[in-house]
């Protein structure tokens, strides 16, 4: 009988993005549970201080960095910390993520840029810094983390139904562009679930909210070797 695939993380490095609370944190945990050690992208690095103290109790290593994705030099910085400290990055979960709703003839300016600057322009240069890395390091493995709204409509939600949508097709592109190099880019969109920022909107009406260790499952069947050929999806 041929020798069944580990689904241990053991060794390796996941950088995860807005980690300080909902799904990035979860995320976090999943993967530190799981064996790797842990990069958290803080907007306010104070912000990780219990998350790290849970990561250690896990027995692995964890280096917060301040990391807000709406500026590139905040990316690039805490890319090459986590790569000074611990000399690779396997994994990147491409989390953070903003959308108050509003209807479309109320959204202003301000409203449009600062969605696009976190939804958008963050998931590609971060991916863009983490990317960088994994090619010399000729293997990696990325998680954007998109959403329902990419594929269906929302009302109150045009502007971050149309940057999840825009994620959706991002991840299609770089994974026919980075798998050459051994590095699987993928995309996980979630319905409304029990943690992150859709649970108040849903409590008490629906009774099927995904829980998070749905999610989780999902990501790390992902990020294992058994899922090494799996991209765009």
């Amino acid at each position: 009988m041929p020798k069944q695939t580990s689904f241990t993380l053991n060794g390796q490095v996941a950088l995860v993005t807005a980690s300080s609370k909902g799904i990035g944190k979860a995320c976090a945990l999943a993967l530190a549970e799981s064996g790797a050690d842990i990069i958290l992208g803080l907007r306010q690095v104070s912000a990780g201080k219990g998350l790290v103290q849970q990561i250690q109790k896990l027995g692995r290593e964890v280096l917060p960095v301040q990391m807000d994705v709406t500026k590139l030099n905040e990316i690039n910085a805490a890319v090459q910390a986590g790569l000074k400290h611990f000399k690779r990055i396997d994994i990147l979960v491409n989390n953070a993520g903003i959308g108050a709703p509003n209807p479309a003839e109320h959204v202003t300016e301000k409203d449009f840029d600062d969605t696009l600057n976190v939804n958008l322009k963050g998931t590609f240069f971060t991916a863009q810094a983490v990317g960088r890395i994994m090619i010399k390091q000729k293997r990696g493995r990325i998680i954007n983390i998109c959403s329902q709204a990419g594929f269906v409509a929302l009302p109150t939600e045009s502007v971050y139904c149309m940057t999840k949508a825009a994620i959706a097709h991002l991840t299609k592109c770089l994974a026919l562009e980075w798998a050459p190099y051994n590095i699987t880019v993928n995309a996980v969109a979630p319905t409304f679930i029990t943690i992150g920022g859709t649970y108040w909107m849903v409590v008490g009406r629906f009774n099927w909210i995904v829980g998070a260790d749905a999610i989780m499952s999902l990501l790390l069947l992902l990020f294992a070797h058994l899922c090494s050929y799996t991209i765009e999806q």
